[in-house]
């Protein structure tokens, strides 16, 4: 089975200037993704999208390849990481290479590694899915969440309040760091089959603002001390 990871990353940071390749605890943040997909060993290619040459350079210094840039259409403020993922599938069509499998990996993601890969596509090959996300539970039950109603705070579900939080059904969202998908199913438009690939709470940081950046530092420092 021929696989690509796919890093996606473009230019544009408006709230952190240059994010994709600022320095994160001593190298270019997105040289994480790139060590981890090299490193896992699960890729026949690990390219970079992007419409920054400057990214590009880095991406290259770290191991990646960019074959291509990243088109004005998938590089604005609307485009989906579906819409850059279905550009790259189509771009290495017209370069006459096709792959089985693909995963996206995002390039703000330090908390990605080799063996976080590894085991997620273990899991994903032993579920028998079509596709797997990594997600996080919510650290706080969002069936116990309150609304602003009329100035004044209500509880948006009353019948739960006297819940314990261990009767409540976890809820859980996307970890902002992987996923893998079947390329035939993701081109197709099919989805239902995906499983969840689980994280610690203290390994996920999204970072849209310096704060998020001081504070997903903390936590990289922390995950490489254990």
């Amino acid at each position: 089975m021929s696989k690509i990871a796919i890093i996606t990353a473009r230019g544009g940071s408006k709230r952190i200037p240059k994010k994709n390749i600022k320095e994160f605890c001593g190298k270019p943040i997105i040289a994480y993704s790139i060590e981890a997909a090299l490193k896992s060993g699960l890729f026949d290619e690990v390219m970079v999208s992007t419409d920054s040459e400057e990214i590009a350079v880095v991406a290259r210094q770290y191991g990646a390849v960019v074959p291509f840039m990243r088109s004005a259409e998938t590089s604005d403020d609307y485009a989906t990481t579906a819409d850059v993922l279905t550009e790259v599938l189509n771009e290495y069509g017209k370069l006459g290479k096709k792959f089985d499998w693909m995963s996206c990996i995002y390039p703000t993601a330090p908390f990605v590694t080799a063996e976080k890969l590894q085991n997620a596509w273990e899991f994903l090959q032993e579920k028998k899915a079509d596709a797997l996300m990594s997600v996080v539970a919510f650290s706080f039950p969002p069936q116990r969440c309150v609304v602003i109603r009329d100035g004044k705070l209500e509880y948006k579900w009353p019948e739960n309040v006297r819940k314990r939080s261990q009767d409540l059904e976890p809820y859980y969202h996307d970890a902002g760091q992987f996923y893998f998908w079947k390329v035939k199913g993701f081109a197709e438009g099919i989805g239902a089959n995906v499983v969840p690939f689980i994280l610690p709470e203290q390994e996920v940081q999204d970072i849209d603002n310096l704060s998020d950046w001081e504070i997903a530092e903390m936590k990289y420092r922390l995950m490489i001390q254990k």
